[in-house]
């Protein structure tokens, strides 16, 4: 049974008798530990589910698995927020961690039951790959995907990590747009891939560069430097016409107090080159915007360059 358990690694029932095993014997190796259950009627090795319990992208990738497996109006690929999770992208809002998103050719209804939604959608040459072994949609595609279902501010989470990653340009989410160009929702993923920016470095940068073009500030340069007279400090967003720089501060900015102080002294160094450091949190994003977008107007009007005359 050895010999069998590192051949198959994962399957259904049906793969594991066809490579020797008994159906009393896949209920032992369950029994044992040796065999764990994924989904009903497919099971992976406790190995493989050790090894992918340490990476979460191998996680998803192993109950991703399991759900195409189960499939029975096969082919089916990984798709969407399956798909992005796979690729280790961003999301602003992730699914139940059982649901599986599984795109299958048009003709096939759309549906969803406790755990897996199928999505009927053409898939083109080009538009499927494999990742970590599971037939999935390619990386512009499953941006592009995202983009045309989701609201504005998730389709830009997900794309800029996509972008940040490396895993896709912004010429191949072009590609994808072109071949989908009349697709539901194709409006509103070209304007995702125009905002889209590699230099967004976290859901919550993302989220706040959302928030202040629909504010109608104007684009701050990202992850720029600033020389100080200590060092050259990265600023999340930097206005330079207003010599005013914006700190996302995200959950675990300051769980070590040392950073807390050396963010203090970072701070202190800024503004002694006469720029205004402001901070702000994801409760000012998403609970208080209009304080926010009020902070950095005020702040704007107080350091705008005086009028020539």
């Amino acid at each position: 049974m050895t010999g069998v358990l590192q051949q198959v690694k994962i399957g259904t029932t049906a793969r594991w008798m066809a490579a020797g095993l008994t159906r009393w014997q896949v209920r032992a190796l369950v029994d044992e530990g040796r065999l764990v259950v994924i989904r009903h009627g497919v099971y992976a090795t406790a190995e493989v589910v050790a090894t992918a319990e340490r990476r979460p992208e191998l996680w998803h990738a192993v109950r991703t698995m399991a759900a195409v497996l189960a499939t029975s109006s096969r082919p089916v690929v990984a798709s969407h927020e399956t798909a992005a999770l796979i690729y280790g992208f961003d999301l602003l809002n992730e699914p139940p961690e059982d649901l599986v998103t599984l795109t299958r050719p048009p003709g096939s209804a759309t549906a969803r039951t406790q755990r897996t939604r199928y999505v009927a959608a053409k898939l083109f040459r080009g538009h499927v790959t494999k990742c970590l072994g599971v037939p999935v949609t390619t990386p512009a595609r499953t941006v592009i995907d995202l983009a045309r279902a989701l609201p504005f501010m998730d389709g830009v989470v997900v794309a800029d990590s996509a972008l940040h990653l490396g895993k896709v340009k912004k010429a191949e989410l072009a590609a994808v747009l072109d071949r989908c160009a009349s697709w539901r929702g194709g409006d509103s993923a070209r304007r995702v891939v125009e905002f889209a920016d590699a230099r967004a470095e976290s859901v919550l940068e993302s989220c706040a560069r959302v928030v202040f073009d629909r504010n109608g500030l104007e684009p701050p340069e990202l992850q720029t430097y600033i020389r100080t007279a200590e060092a050259d400090y990265r600023v999340d967003f930097y206005w330079p016409k207003y010599r005013t720089i914006a700190e996302a501060d995200g959950q675990k900015k300051y769980a070590d107090p040392a950073q807390a102080v050396g963010q203090l002294r970072r701070d202190e160094h800024l503004r002694e080159t006469g720029r205004h450091v402001l901070h702000f949190t994801w409760r000012d994003v998403f609970y208080r915007e209009s304080r926010l977008i009020r902070r950095l107007n005020e702040t704007f009007t107080a350091r705008s360059p005086p009028a020539f005359r």
